[in-house]
């Protein structure tokens, strides 16, 4: 109680009412020590001050400080990052320590001096040397705040790892203005998220020790994305020592994470491990009982781990230590309400409360754009802020928003900056902050980009679509991106790159921000049987020059170059070719698909339509099986080429097959082999596709084609010793 007072006591020194600072020539900026963090405060209130008013503002060191003056005054009496402003004698005064002087500095910037900050080489100063001082104390609503976001720096954009953008690492003042931190500033050697592999290596351990590792259908699973055999008394030791040598090697930070490797089900079954997993009633008990022992251990550090995937669920008996920290992960849920709002997120607030209830230290990994487009729209910015109050409500301590704004995605200069504001404050309003980011950043064109916001917001919300993290535009091409709204979209961009067609940064702005209506049409007008070739083509064309022109990177979270993908749409949905015999004809499965895709199964595979990026339409799938299917041509005919079309996508479980082979019949009945082709693995990260196809000489009214699967993920996947999935689309015989 009389720490509260005595902190009340203080900001009333400072003025309670608003008090206007005029700046001279003989204004300075006054540091009353000599930290990193206050010298980081006074160069950036230097740098723009002096920008702003034509003054210098040489520095001092000195106790106090006289009229027209500011003074960065550490003080220890705050919460974490928190800071206060007010004035004293006539002087500007910013007080705080650590990071949170320099927040301070950044919020007079913008809340006194009216700057926005929007990234390196984009930034709005209006001209004065007056400020109306608004004495204040803030607090933020999370202790750690992280998201991901792009930065322009000589039009590039660095590839992102584990959700953070390295671009985000080149641009102090972004990650200084916003209140940002970074997994590497908090936590030991940067071991934050899917640490098991780098604390137990299946490459030193796996081949001698393969017991350290999960048990399922039948045997053991060393690999570099396995997990631990939780119950193995050996792996806690050999873990708490390569713990001790991080911890000695950084005494500097006091956070770790020991967390499950990505993937879901690959946990272990051992007899020991499941008897656990029986009492405790969720797989989070095994892990959690490990986490604990190692807690117990280092009990003045913090030990975090995962809730993800199959350890989202909370467990029956075991609580965590309290210097054990639950990373809780909301992966699977829909984007389009909020997490109270429907089914899927109604399934994880029941997680989120049960963890509520047994722990108080609660980091919140929350999922924000459409992680296989990020040039597709999106519109979830009412949701996130709902979601951030609830997670406040929750007690929720730390925050990590992982909206992947890269450079040319959904909204990528908006969504950042709405997310890192309400990550502070989770009451802040909305609809105030994305007015004032419009009308800064797009000038006479705000009125317009809002009006679109709003429209495709509401269309979200009217139709109830499903908003998924891992979709297509072609899922929304009967809803939110149906043919009356694209065109209301467009209408609306068009109006705005009217208004400031004579502003050539802000038509850019615009431009950049219209790129995902124009990706978004591309893939919707590759799935029309009907479409204009020539007309399709020119707008494939306009997408590519801005492409260029913009530095557009990458389209997914996979690295998809968007030069490559223009050359890709050209060769393989604006192509025209001979008559392919397979077209409209009918399949007969004899090893069919997953129970999920017989029905698309029936058309998909000759309905001349190649598939897109996303296996979520148009792919027939296969999983852990083989394939075998027999296509009538209905007549004999000469045959000479037989080839089907694959997807690539290693991060949905996705491989390429083996295999494939082709047997031609004229009755039926009797069949002989027209060839056979192998295919190489291929580890490639990226969302590619895959023809495989064989020739020969022969007639046929029946084509059979058997696949060969890779039926279970092998040992460098992170799904290892777990079914796998191949999906084919078109057939082509020619």
């Amino acid at each position: 109680m009389k720490k509260a007072v005595l902190s009340v006591l203080i900001l009333l020194s400072l003025g309670s009412q608003a008090q206007n600072v005029t700046f001279s020539k003989h204004s300075r900026i006054v540091k009353t020590a000599d930290t990193p963090e206050m010298a980081t405060a006074a160069g950036i209130l230097r740098r723009y001050l002096s920008e702003a008013t034509g003054f210098t503002f040489p520095e001092s060191q000195s106790p106090s400080a006289r009229k027209g003056d500011i003074l960065l005054r550490d003080f220890k009496g705050l919460p974490e990052d928190s800071f206060r402003i007010g004035t004293e004698n006539g002087a500007v005064v910013l007080e705080s320590t650590g990071k949170g002087l320099i927040y301070a500095a950044c919020d007079f910037l913008e809340q006194e001096m009216g700057m926005d900050y929007w990234g390196d080489g984009e930034y709005f100063l209006p001209k004065g040397a007056s400020a109306q001082i608004n004495a204040r104390t803030e607090v933020p609503a999370f202790r750690y705040r992280q998201t991901s976001h792009y930065s322009l720096r000589n039009g590039k954009v660095a590839t992102s790892d584990n959700g953070v953008d390295k671009e985000h690492r080149a641009d102090d003042l972004y990650r200084y203005w916003y209140r940002l931190e970074e997994p590497h500033q908090l936590f030991v050697d940067n071991l934050w998220v899917h640490t098991c592999n780098k604390l137990l290596p299946a490459s030193r351990y796996g081949k001698e020790h393969p017991e350290y590792y999960a048990f399922f259908d039948g045997k053991r699973h060393p690999g570099s994305a396995s997990q631990w055999c939780m119950s193995n008394p050996e792996v806690l030791e050999i873990v708490c020592g390569t713990l001790d040598s991080l911890f000695h090697a950084h005494p500097e930070q006091t956070m770790i994470s020991i967390s499950q490797n990505d993937g879901s089900d690959t946990y272990c079954r051992c007899e020991a491990c499941q008897a656990i997993m029986d009492e405790e009633g969720s797989p989070s008990g095994l892990f959690l009982r490990f986490v604990n022992a190692v807690a117990r251990r280092f009990p003045d550090k913090e030990i975090s781990t995962l809730a993800y995937l199959f350890t989202v669920k909370p467990p029956k008996v075991t609580r965590p230590e309290k210097n054990v920290s639950i990373m809780l992960c909301d992966i699977d849920c829909r984007r389009q309400t909020a997490l109270t709002e429907n089914p899927s997120g109604q399934e994880f607030m029941a997680c989120l409360e049960g963890w509520s209830a047994i722990c108080d230290n609660i980091f919140l990994w929350d999922y924000g754009i459409n992680f296989d487009n990020y040039l597709s729209p999106f519109p979830n910015l009412q949701t996130i802020k709902d979601n951030m109050v609830i997670f406040q409500n929750h007690g929720v301590k730390m925050h990590f928003s992982q909206i992947n704004s890269t450079l040319g995605g959904d909204m990528a200069e908006l969504r950042p900056y709405l997310v890192s504001k309400l990550m502070w404050n989770p009451g802040a309003s909305l609809d105030s902050l994305e007015r004032h980011f419009c009308e800064r950043y797009y000038g006479a064109a705000a009125e317009s980009i809002l009006h679109y916001i709003h429209t495709i917001e509401g269309a979200a919300v009217g139709t109830d679509v499903d908003l998924f993290i891992y979709d297509s535009p072609v899922s929304y091409k009967g809803n939110i991106l149906r043919p009356a709204l694209l065109r209301r979209y467009n209408a609306l961009f068009d109006a705005a790159e009217a208004a400031v067609a004579d502003d050539t940064v802000r038509l850019q702005r615009v431009q950049r921000t219209r790129l995902p209506l124009r990706y978004s049409s591309l893939e919707i007008a590759r799935t029309d049987p009907g479409r204009d070739f020539a007309a399709v083509g020119e707008e494939l064309d306009r997408f590519e020059a801005q492409i260029r022109r913009f530095g557009i990177e990458t389209l997914n979270e996979r690295g998809n170059d968007p030069l490559a993908y223009c050359e890709m749409y050209r060769s393989r949905y604006l192509r025209r070719e001979e008559s392919n015999l397979a077209t409209h004809c009918p399949v007969v499965f004899l090893e069919g698909p997953h129970p999920r895709y017989a029905t698309l199964a029936k058309t998909a595979l000759t309905d001349g339509l190649f598939g897109g990026t996303g296996y979520v339409e148009n792919w027939v799938g296969w999983e852990g099986s083989d394939a075998e299917f027999v296509v009538d041509l209905g007549s004999v005919k000469p045959v000479r080429r037989v080839g089907v079309d694959f997807l690539r996508q290693i991060g949905g479980w996705v491989l390429e097959p083996i295999g494939l082979s082709v047997s031609l019949s004229a009755d039926g009945t009797t069949y002989e082999t027209l060839g056979a082709t192998e295919n190489p693995e291929n580890r490639d990260g990226t969302i590619g596709f895959k023809s495989l196809e064989v020739a020969g000489e022969g007639t046929a009214r029946y084509v059979k084609i058997k696949i060969s699967g890779q039926k279970i993920c092998p040992e460098w996947h992170y799904g290892v010793g777990n079914p796998c999935w191949f999906f084919a689309d078109e057939v082509w015989v020619f």
